[in-house]
């Protein structure tokens, strides 16, 4: 992860979402994500432990949400993990990033460039 990475200092949807995956991403199963870390909801599928019921926080979860957080298994995170990104990465807005947030009283983030002022184009003049 970058270090301008805003999730290192938010980890809202670790502690706001269920994070349930096929259970295939498990150690037992040859995958790599540690089987004491969740917990079966269904035949096929587990969550990791701490976000099956709410109040949730994953369990692999660090740090203070909305400070500093860090994941313990970044490495071997599971595919809901994997595929959560932070709203405006690649220029993409989710808003379950924001719903995450919101519950911590955390503001949206915004896209790059949003806090910047915008200078009109007067034949490549800056207008001050």
């Amino acid at each position: 992860m970058s270090e301008n990475n805003p999730c290192l200092d938010c980890g809202a949807c670790c502690g706001y979402f269920r994070v349930s995956f096929f259970w295939g991403e498990c150690q037992s199963s040859g995958g790599v994500l540690p089987d004491e870390l969740v917990v079966q909801i269904s035949p096929s599928r587990v969550a990791m432990i701490g976000t099956d019921a709410k109040p949730c926080r994953c369990t692999s979860l660090q740090g203070e949400i909305g400070k500093q957080v860090g994941c313990t298994i970044y490495a071997n995170r599971s595919t809901p993990c994997r595929e959560f990104e932070a709203s405006w990465v690649d220029g993409v807005h989710n808003p379950s990033c924001d719903k995450a947030r919101a519950a911590y009283g955390l503001p949206p983030l915004t896209p790059p460039g949003a806090n910047e002022p915008h200078w009109p184009d007067d034949d490549g003049a800056r207008v001050a």
